[in-house]
């Protein structure tokens, strides 16, 4: 008797670009709205102080000085936040092609959660590291938020993706 073993041929699938990036700016958006409510609904803070925290990146320590609405923080922080989020979005999209599970909405999801807890820990212990200010902001509502933009992202992609799906 012989036994013929198929191998199978594993092939790059390329994501749908535009649909990983408008992804990231909508699961972007959807943790912004989260950032500015969340202190607004539990009543701990200034709504604009995630704002300030990630235009510090961009702007220096001194973003962190000041408080309240203030259109130059905003803006850096808006361009900051929406060019991680369009590559988050791409790296989804990368991720969910790679795996070829673009018509598996429980795959998709997987893959959104992973990304979201991967995202928290590398930005709020890894990247903490350089950037002390985002220690703080550790905890439920944080690491909620990234679950919210993992899952979002993915799921915008799985809903937009135009490229045919894998077999």
């Amino acid at each position: 008797m012989e036994l013929q073993l198929q191998s199978r041929h594993v092939s790059w699938r390329t994501p749908d670009w535009s649909a990983a990036a408008v992804a990231g700016l909508a699961a972007g958006a959807v943790l912004m709205v989260l950032d500015l409510c969340w202190p607004l609904v539990f009543g701990n803070g200034d709504p604009w102080a995630t704002s300030h925290k990630i235009a510090a990146l961009l702007l220096g320590q001194q973003a962190l000085h000041s408080s309240g609405l203030d259109l130059g923080v905003v803006a850096a922080a808006l361009l900051i936040h929406y060019t991680l989020g369009v590559f988050s979005g791409l790296v989804i999209g990368i991720a969910i092609a790679g795996l070829r599970c673009e018509g598996s909405l429980a795959m998709t999801q997987v893959i959104g959660y992973v990304f979201g807890v991967v995202v928290y820990f590398v930005n709020f212990y890894v990247l903490a590291a350089l950037f002390p200010w985002f220690q703080e902001m550790r905890g439920e509502a944080t690491f909620l938020g990234q679950l919210a933009f993992g899952v979002c992202a993915a799921e915008v992609y799985r809903r937009l993706n135009r490229r045919p799906v894998a077999a």
